[in-house]
Order: C-alpha cells, then structure tokens, then sequence
C-alpha cells in the first residue's frame, strides 16, 4: 500500500514529547484549505468561454453612453449601470472559443488589428434602438455601418474561425448568480453571431442599458443629436447577462 507524503513529516510536540493538538489541527484545516482551493479552481475552469472582441470608444461616445445610462436606470432602478464591470464598447465579434485557446485568440485578434487603424476612422452614431425582451428592452446607441468596420468584423471572424466552438452553456459566461442569469437568446445569439449579426446583419452600436418598454418606445420617438467619435483601444471581453461585457480578459492596443 502507497504510504501517504504527510505521514513521513514528523508531528510537532509539547514539551512532554506529545503531539500539539492545536497545531495538528492548524495543519488539518490548511490542507483543507489548499485541497479545496484547488478542486474548486478545477471546478470553475470551463472549457469554452463566451467572448466579445469590442472597440473601446473615445470620451464622446462614452459620455454619451453614460448620460443615457443614468437617464435609464432613473426611469428603471432595476437595470445596470455601466462601470468597470458593464464597460461601454462597440462589439466586433462575439463567439464561444475553447478556454485552452484563449491565448491563441488574442494572437489573432491582435494581429489583424495591427493591420488597421482604427483610432483614425470617424463614425457617426445617429439613433437609439433597443431589442425587445417584454416588459423591457435593451438599448443601444446605433453606429452608422462603414467599409472599414465591416471588413474589420470580416477579417476578426476568419481570424479566430479555428478556435470556436458552435454552442456553449452559461458555464461561459462570467455570472455572479451560477450562472441564472445568462438569458437562453443570449447563448443563442452567440452561437449564431456570425449569421445573424455579422455582414448584412451587422449592426454595429453601444448598449446603454435596460428600460421598460414603454420608456424606450418615447426615448426613441424623440430627436437625436447625430454625433461622431473615434475607437481609442480594443479589447477581448468575457461576455454576461444581455451580452454585457462583464470581465475584461485582454486589452488589445492600437496602432495611431
């Protein structure tokens, strides 16, 4: 029989030569801790991971984003507001990729940005929309689709083609409720993102946030103050609920 590494370590003892029970005991619970520790990074370790390749956008757009975020989230307290774990972004692609690739991913990616010049290319944001899920919607601010981003989006989808995976779980997604909070059209979107949302379906835009119905159809009615704004930067995000990006997993430089 394999004799076990900790019983060849000797046991502490007290003055009268006995064993320190306390410090047994210390030394039971760290080995819990550690064999726990490790089962439940196993544990969590998905082997696919939703992801979003996104432009970060510039200050106009952010505070643009911003404004419309409070003006939401006044009208409906139960949205989300965009902070460090909600990052504004235009999205590119979003796919499921083999965790194991990750790295790979990022390669790709960068290196078809290094091609382009993003931060010089102006873009007109020119309407809200929002996508229904009744009785509220989630809204965006709507990018005017031009050459260079299509081709961008073209060449990030051919880029990271080898690393995909068809369909994926909730596991992908970066949840704070075990994963109850990941709609079942989201993993059905990204699963099907190069299909219906990528060429003629592209429809490039910001997410601002969650409104009922109602709110959305007046905010849309109104007028809308055409604005421009440049990409400042990239980034590979772990994809959350409504398609959010939750967890940044790597920033991609631009070229000026």
């Amino acid at each position: 029989m394999k004799t076990s590494v900790f019983a060849s370590i000797p046991a502490p003892l007290d003055c009268r030569g006995r064993p320190r029970a306390r410090v047994l005991a210390a030394i039971g619970l760290g080995l819990a801790l550690v064999l726990g520790f490790a089962q439940g990074a196993v544990a969590q370790q998905n082997p696919l991971t939703a992801i979003d390749i996104a432009l970060e956008p510039d200050a106009t757009m952010l505070q643009h984003a911003k404004d419309a975020n409070a003006r939401l989230l006044k009208s409906f307290p139960k949205g989300f507001a965009l902070d460090e774990t909600h990052h504004p972004h235009v999205t590119m692609v979003q796919q499921f990729v083999r965790t194991a690739d990750l790295d790979k991913v990022f390669a790709a990616a960068n290196a078809v940005l290094t091609k382009e010049k993003p931060t010089s290319w102006a873009l007109k944001a020119f309407k809200y929309y929002y996508i229904p899920a009744p009785p509220v919607g989630l809204a965006g601010i709507v990018v005017e689709p031009t050459g260079d981003l299509h081709r961008l989006q073209d060449e990030l989808i051919k880029a990271v083609a080898p690393y995909t995976a068809k369909t994926g779980t909730p596991a992908a997604f970066f949840s704070g409720d075990g994963g109850r909070d990941i709609q079942e059209s989201l993993i059905e979107y990204v699963s099907n993102f190069v299909t219906i949302a990528a060429g003629k379906g592209f429809n490039p835009h910001v997410t601002i946030g969650v409104g009922t119905e109602t709110y959305l159809k007046t905010m849309l009615a109104e007028p809308f103050d055409a604005f421009t704004f440049s990409p400042t930067g990239a980034s590979v995000y772990q994809l959350g609920t409504f398609g959010t990006a939750r967890k940044e997993l790597k920033a991609l430089p631009l070229t000026p």
